[in-house]
């Protein structure tokens, strides 16, 4: 039970309340409101280890930062409770559980996969060569929608396009700020971020314009669909969510920037994925 602990500390499962709901999203919305249980629970499954996967990856792969930075003092891999080599076989179970899974789903799943994995496989090491790299974490947790979405027999459209790119921009504009408070121990380390490329301020201000396009992009997919009031709720709590979050944060003082505002986020992935759900039932 011990070890079994240390490796959901390692992937940060709670976090997954991020991606899962915009993947179950993306089921509801290309299934007209009414996906199938079976495809709901194949697309839980498969999003979870895929992410969990991905999160062991990036643990493994900053191992050796994550040592010298004490704000990370609390991660399993760091106390030593998982070896590097169980946190291979840990991703390797993952990514088992993860292709198996997709193969219940329809046909274009399997090849979309590697597409979709990409993403995970890229952005662990895209911080030693760019300040953009949380866009690419972005990118990577975009593919739950669209992993979603085609997996309840959706097409690759536009509204799922702009799906995904808001989910993008959402998470990778509250990673920059998240990611703002370590600087200087990023630039000690040779690590790019906004903060490092364009200081806090700008990476302040930069996530705020990355916040506005997301929700506009929300919008959109709403009214492309021609969805209701309640999903236009939806997309105004998420809205006043992103406004408390940046009122809340300084780029000076990080003290509202913990694990508070970070969870906080998690509103807007529910908010929306449920009134797009209830726009249908409603």
């Amino acid at each position: 039970m011990s070890k079994l602990k240390a490796h959901i500390n390692n992937i940060a499962l709670p976090h997954t309340i991020f991606d899962l709901p915009f993947a179950f999203m993306g089921a509801v919305l290309a299934a007209g409101g009414h996906p199938d249980l079976k495809t709901l629970i194949l697309i839980a499954l498969a999003v979870t280890s895929g992410r969990a996967a991905a999160l062991a990856t990036d643990n493994l792969a900053d191992l050796k930062y994550d040592k010298k930075q004490p704000r990370l003092s609390y991660r399993a891999m760091v106390r030593g409770e998982i070896s590097k080599g169980e946190a291979k076989i840990f991703i390797a179970v993952c990514l088992l559980v993860m292709t198996v899974t997709v193969f219940f789903l329809p046909p274009i799943c399997i090849k979309l996969l590697p597409i979709a994995a990409l993403p995970f496989l890229i952005y662990p090491f895209t911080k030693r060569f760019t300040g953009w790299c949380h866009l690419f974490l972005g990118l990577a947790i975009a593919m739950a929608p669209a992993g979603g979405w085609v997996a309840a027999g959706g097409e690759i459209s536009l509204p799922m396009i702009l799906l995904c790119s808001a989910v993008a921009l959402w998470i990778g504009a509250f990673d920059a700020i998240y990611g703002a408070q370590d600087e200087k121990f990023d630039k000690s380390q040779g690590l790019h971020s906004l903060a490092t490329e364009f200081g806090a301020v700008k990476a302040f201000k930069i996530s705020k314009v990355l916040h506005i396009i997301c929700i506009v992009c929300f919008a959109a997919v709403g009214f492309l669909l021609n969805l209701g009031i309640i999903y236009f709720l939806g997309v105004l709590i998420a809205a006043l969510t992103l406004v408390y979050q940046h009122k809340i944060v300084n780029p000076i003082n990080f003290k509202g920037v913990g694990q508070d505002y970070f969870m906080r986020n998690s509103i807007v992935s529910v908010a929306i994925c449920l009134c797009a759900w209830f726009d249908y039932v409603f």
